[in-house]
């Protein structure tokens, strides 16, 4: 989440900064892989003046309702069709999206946590709701609440604590990502929850000389796994314990706010690059990989890593970065050694969202030098990531044979020069290559205003903005 109100890196306007501010206050591709083909001239609508701008000619837009600013997140009950709408310090809103939208309280914020702020939600198959919230333990200490809501009869929840975490360090900067994304397994058994990292790109972060030397915290850049079953589940702040406990399902995760499983049951997830130009990526999660943080961004070395860096010379760097700001990039003799192997992000084949920053700090696009990019161009925050499973959309938006295909949003850059700012939606037609997946990835429209989230319901997909004046959208493939 941004400016307008702040959520990528954690520049002073991504959508996990604007969280952790409520808080505080309150490769190269294999040989045989798929090749983007040469976009086609895209042919640009706007058919609502105050709306985004359509790149087919094949989507019917509606304004379904505004809603103003503050909203992070959207769902839908499986199990009665109801959407669902969460701000971190209004509550739970049930919304319709029929032709006179409305909504409804269904819940407080105190209702769901006490003393907390919502991050996160997602329902199970069983109508069960699932909410993320973090609560400032002390002045220097966070913790996460994982909550669980069963549906009444009245339509509202009677709530429950699934897990919590032991009060952990907070760095007391912008980047303190906290817990927020959230998802169900398809079988109803396990919850996944992303808890992002308390630094930009593994400096030492010791909250005005309270922990000394901090940098990662045993609770954080990670994602877990929760039994949907458990009451009062424990997560201690001690690495030997978490592994003993066998709920840290995935590390090297910088900030993976919006995970979602695939049809075939592989779950993945965006994730938010630092304040410098390396890729945003997209990642094939699975069980004990290490997904690089903040050893790597994309397929990418963090330089801050060797003796030698001068970050004087490193013109990734932007002066409108918050961590380039308050000098965290700097030779660091004390940065950890890596623990071994990573898992590669999502290759990105293009057309689209393949800008990058070269070590001599020009721009380039990877699509027009026949490049792979390991993913998305730096900074444009991707969220609300929904599969495509309805066979009614146009058969070039559908997974055919083992590819799957996805929509993905962008919240839009914070900062930085990069040409490609986002807030747009893409198409991923995502091929599964070895030992990874590759996507062609395609603009679909652009010039939303901070969109955060989406629901998928056949063949039209709703789009939640953020932004003050933001709006649910309704676009209609036809």
């Amino acid at each position: 989440m941004r400016k307008n109100l702040p959520l990528s890196g954690t520049h002073a306007g991504s959508p996990w900064r604007v969280l952790a501010v409520w808080l505080m206050v309150a490769v190269v591709v294999a040989c045989q892989s798929p090749t983007a083909p040469s976009p086609a001239p895209k042919v640009e609508r706007q058919p609502i003046p105050d709306g985004p701008v359509l790149l087919r000619d094949d989507i019917q837009l509606r304004k379904v309702t505004y809603v103003g600013g503050g909203y992070i997140r959207l769902a839908r009950n499986p199990v009665n069709g109801e959407v669902y709408l969460l701000h971190p310090s209004d509550g739970l809103y049930r919304v319709t999206l029929a032709e006179s939208a409305s909504k409804f309280s269904v819940a407080s914020v105190v209702e769901m946590v006490a003393d907390g702020v919502p991050a996160g939600m997602a329902f199970g198959p069983d109508g069960a709701l699932f909410v993320v919230a973090n609560r400032q333990a002390d002045e220097t200490h966070t913790q996460a609440v994982i909550r669980k809501g069963v549906a009444a009869a009245s339509g509202r929840f009677t709530w429950a604590t699934l897990a919590s975490t032991e009060p952990y360090p907070m760095s007391n900067t912008q980047f303190d990502h906290l817990f927020n994304g959230i998802v169900v397994s398809p079988d109803g058994q396990w919850v996944f929850v992303n808890s992002g990292s308390r630094t930009d790109h593994g400096e030492v972060q010791s909250s005005d000389g309270a922990f000394p030397e901090a940098r990662e915290a045993a609770l954080t850049a990670k994602i877990f796994r929760l039994p949907a079953n458990a009451v009062d589940l424990a997560l201690p702040n001690d690495e030997t314990a978490s592994a003993a406990q066998g709920l840290v399902f995935a590390r090297g995760t910088r900030n993976a706010y919006d995970p979602a499983f695939a049809p075939n049951g592989e779950l993945f997830v965006g994730d938010n690059g630092p304040d410098a130009d390396y890729p945003d990526e997209l990642n094939w999660i699975r069980e004990g990989q290490h997904y690089g943080f903040p050893w790597r961004f994309g397929n990418q070395d963090n330089p801050q890593q060797f003796a030698d860096y001068d970050s004087r010379k490193d013109m990734r760097l932007s002066s409108d970065f918050m961590a380039v700001k308050t000098g965290t990039y700097g030779n660091d003799p004390g940065f950890p050694e890596p623990p071994g192997p990573f898992a590669d992000p999502v290759i990105n084949l293009g057309p689209d969202a393949m800008r990058y920053r070269g070590e001599d700090g020009k721009e380039y696009d990877a699509y027009a030098e026949g490049k792979p990019l390991h993913t998305f161009t730096p900074h444009r925050s991707p969220l609300g990531l929904v599969f495509i499973t309805a066979p009614t959309l146009p058969a070039d938006l559908r997974g055919e044979g083992n590819a799957l295909s996805a929509f993905l949003l962008s919240w839009g850059a914070a900062g930085g020069t990069l040409t490609d700012q986002g807030q747009d939606l893409l198409h991923l037609r995502l091929t599964k290559q070895g030992d990874n997946y590759a996507s062609i990835t395609t603009q679909i429209a652009r010039d939303f205003k901070n969109p955060i989230d989406a629901v998928m319901i056949e063949n039209r997909l709703y789009v939640l903005e953020f932004s003050p004046d933001g709006a649910i959208w309704e676009l209609a493939f036809k």
